[in-house]
């Protein structure tokens, strides 16, 4: 069970209903309560909405199924009715309704009762979790999703730095989104009807990523069958973005700083100067840095290239984002490949937000990707994810995260969630835990958003 469930159990018999109370506390944790008539029960669920509500079809005389589940359909929708013994025909509910034979032996009903338990609990969550993407400002930024404030912080530097002219250096793990920050930057400048070319610099030798980015004339060298006029040439006027700039050689960091300087560029093999006018950003995710102390990167290109600086936080440092981007993905998913995948599972969702993550985004999108064309027309369930992703036990190695940096209300936000997440959403096991008091826990858990 992903959480402790509430079962109402209805019934004349209160010994019986107390063993079977006891017995669902000490088997699966369940709160229970029992009530002796229908109208108690009634009573009970516009006091506190039920997970499962227990009762047969007739209690104290009076028809207990009907009604139970007309109250529980307009104040517990995620709810379930199970109805032990025989049932009269001629009605039906609109939420979910198991039967029992009365000599069902007490293991089969706590069977039961945990399985219809536990779906009430993944759909209350699923329906909170629509409710909650509904209500967040998770409308696409020029491409980009996110509502962490991390990402929010990214918006707004994309706006101001955008305008101008500067050279921007976007820093991130592989797979953390640095292109489409790139062409958020674009979009959102005055060259955004220009062209937006992008670049990997790793992708290509040193003789050939020059050709690429200057150009060369016919003849320059041996395959050069015809003129190129080079990726600068063709982002004249718009936007040249070269990802994992760190891994550019020594010779052609020369070469680029030269031309950032001068805003001309040379083909090989050619005498021609043409000008250029290029907003060019750089991407990588490496220490450039350390690279330059150990000469593998050009100071001063460095500090031509950070002229502004957005860092793009990996996925395990924005959490929140991931159920956004998970839905995001799906909804993609099936209009690419015809599928009618219906949501994601509450338990699956939560164990893809525990999830370190190590391919970032790009990970995330993928594994998205290959499981709604798996499953197709039906939710996605915890039991659908890889081992990989299903064995994930704590949200991030405190090293990994780096703690340094972090304000006290951020290490306070992070334990209160952890610990929350560790007890299962038991706020009072998880107050006694935190050693504070629950009314305390409460007010943070409001403060902060949990």
């Amino acid at each position: 069970m992903a959480q402790t469930a509430f079962i109402l159990l209805v019934t004349e018999d209160e010994d019986a209903g107390n063993r079977l109370r006891e017995a669902l506390r000490s088997r699966s944790g369940h709160l229970a309560s029992v009530v002796g008539s229908v109208p108690a029960a009634l009573e009970s669920i516009r006091t506190r909405a039920p997970d499962v509500v227990v009762t047969r079809a007739t209690v104290g005389g009076e028809p207990a199924g009907e009604p139970l589940a007309g109250l529980l359909d307009g104040v517990a929708r995620d709810a379930a009715l199970l109805i032990v013994g025989e049932s009269p025909a001629g009605w039906s509910a609109r939420i979910p309704v198991a039967h029992l034979p009365a000599s069902a032996p007490l293991e089969e009903k706590l069977r039961t009762i945990d399985e219809l338990a536990r779906k009430a609990i993944s759909r209350r969550e699923s329906r909170l979790l629509q409710e909650t993407l509904a209500g967040q400002d998770a409308a696409p930024f020029e491409g980009l999703i996110g509502a962490a404030r991390s990402m929010r912080t990214i918006f707004g530097r994309i706006e101001k730095v955008a305008p101008s002219k500067l050279t921007v250096l976007i820093l991130g793990e592989t797979g953390t989104g640095k292109e489409l920050v790139a062409e958020a930057l674009h979009r959102r400048s005055d060259r955004k009807n220009k062209p937006f070319i992008a670049l990997n610099c790793a992708a290509f030798p040193e003789t050939l990523l020059e050709s690429q980015l200057f150009g060369h004339v016919r003849g320059a060298f041996t395959d050069a069958v015809r003129d190129h006029k080079g990726f600068f040439v063709a982002a004249d006027g718009g936007t040249l973005f070269l990802d994992e700039i760190g891994e550019m050689p020594l010779h052609m960091q020369v070469k680029l700083l030269r031309v950032l300087d001068r805003r001309e560029v040379t083909p090989i093999g050619s005498t021609e100067v043409r000008r250029v006018d290029v907003r060019l950003v750089a991407a990588t995710n490496v220490d450039l840095y350390q690279r330059v102390e150990v000469q593998q990167f050009r100071q001063d290109l460095l500090y031509r290239l950070n002229q502004a600086e957005i860092r793009v936080p990996p996925l395990r440092e924005r959490r929140e984002d991931i159920p956004l981007l998970a839905e995001h993905f799906r909804r993609a998913a099936n209009a690419e490949h015809g599928t009618d995948c219906e949501g994601i599972a509450s338990d699956a969702l939560a164990a893809l937000t525990k999830h370190y993550w190590p391919g970032n985004i790009r990970e995330l999108r993928s594994l998205v990707e290959t499981l709604v064309v798996e499953v197709r027309d039906r939710p996605i369930e915890l039991d659908d994810l890889p081992e990989r992703i299903r064995g994930s036990r704590d949200i991030v190695p405190v090293q990994a995260t780096g703690m340094v940096g972090l304000t006290m209300a951020q290490v306070e936000r992070m334990m209160i969630e952890r610990t929350l997440q560790a007890t299962n959403g038991n706020r009072e096991q998880a107050a006694k835990m935190l050693d504070i008091g629950t009314r305390t826990l409460y007010r943070k858990i409001r403060e902060y958003g949990l």
